[in-house]
């Protein structure tokens, strides 16, 4: 109990564990201020057309998608389109019809646009007609929110660096005490090398739990059976976090490696699940192989959580599960190598 005690202290000290700490949390109330901000008219369509070469009809027409801005002149005209700064679809009539005209720096959602408007032209009076009699239902749906999903991407993440926080705890922990002769004092200790481990372990399991569940209150609104398996996710995924920051501590000879060692993790610990989420989610074979980082299996099983599923959370806390022995048993393995048992 003293060493833990003796642990905590430590972590009062080190600022560095302390920003890691707060850090998500802080992260994650900016992300809820910015989810309860209107970007609905990010996902406008912003056209623009010269005046007195489109009709009145079809500047009606193209209002009903998007903003239409009107132009005086050609040159103008063009001007705006190639604007880097601007998505603006240019729209002239080519006969009965409309053409699109583009820069080519648009994004992709407004090349579909510009691609699908001519098309939807054409056949307005078609449908109109079948409308008036009778002869089909016309449903208008809402348009999706595409920034929703990003901001659960963007909270699922946040949620990671703070399950994960126990890493970065550990491992700058160990590496201080090494810089600060710690470490030769705690060889001659009355305390086990199991002792030791079991305290480090713990600190940076505590903090890292305790870091999630305050993101995870912050970021998300869920069920009770949500909430708890929320927790299990949390608790498993600490509690790797604090395994491998064990290892980075042990192979640090200095804090710069250790920053490095530990940038490198927290990167790929970021960056699998998120190409697997965003590429690779229609490749089982390489899908299956982003499970060795078990960040890949933690990401899976929020965004289940979020989107209301159980059953993919429920397999990813098996996978959570297998790290915590594996990593374990690993971590024992070695230190019988070196005889530190």
């Amino acid at each position: 109990m003293k060493g833990i005690i003796y642990q905590l202290k430590s972590v009062r000290k080190d600022k560095f564990c302390i920003m890691s700490f707060l850090l998500p949390i802080v992260v994650a109330i900016a992300l809820n201020i910015a989810g309860s901000i209107d970007l609905s008219s990010l996902g406008e369509y912003y056209f623009c057309v010269i005046d007195g070469e489109v009709t009145d009809e079809t500047k009606e027409w193209l209002a009903g998608y998007g903003d239409v801005t009107v132009c005086q002149t050609r040159e103008e005209w063009l001007s705006a389109i190639r604007e880097p700064s601007t998505n603006l679809i240019g729209v002239e009539m080519d006969g009965t019809d409309i053409r699109t005209v583009l820069s080519g720096d648009e994004l992709t959602i407004w090349q579909q646009m510009a691609s699908t408007l001519p098309d939807l032209y054409t056949q307005r009076h078609t449908v109109m007609h079948a409308f008036r009699a009778g002869g089909i239902n016309i449903q208008i749906l809402e348009q999706p929110d595409v920034l929703t999903g990003f901001q659960y991407i963007f909270m699922a993440m946040t949620l990671i660096v703070a399950m994960f926080m126990g890493c970065t705890f550990n491992a700058m922990n160990i590496i201080s005490e090494k810089e600060d002769g710690v470490a030769l004092i705690n060889e001659i200790l009355p305390m086990t090398s199991r002792q030791y481990v079991i305290q480090k372990i713990f600190i940076g399991f505590v903090f890292g739990c305790l870091s999630a569940v305050v993101t995870a209150a912050i970021c998300f609104r869920l069920s009770l059976a949500g909430a708890a398996a929320m927790l299990a996710l949390t608790v498993l995924s600490a509690f790797v976090a604090a395994l491998v920051g064990l290892f980075v501590g042990r192979i640090s000879d200095g804090m710069m490696v250790g920053v490095v060692y530990i940038k490198i993790v927290m990167i790929v610990f970021m960056a699998v699940p998120l190409l697997r989420f965003l590429a690779m989610a229609g490749n089982k074979v390489l899908s299956a192989i982003c499970y060795v980082i078990p960040s890949s299996a933690t990401f899976e099983g929020v965004m289940d959580l979020v989107n209301g599923g159980m059953a993919t959370a429920g397999k990813d806390m098996v996978i959570l599960a297998v790290h915590c022995v594996s990593w374990f048993l690993l971590y024992l393995f070695i230190s019988f190598i070196l005889k530190e048992f």
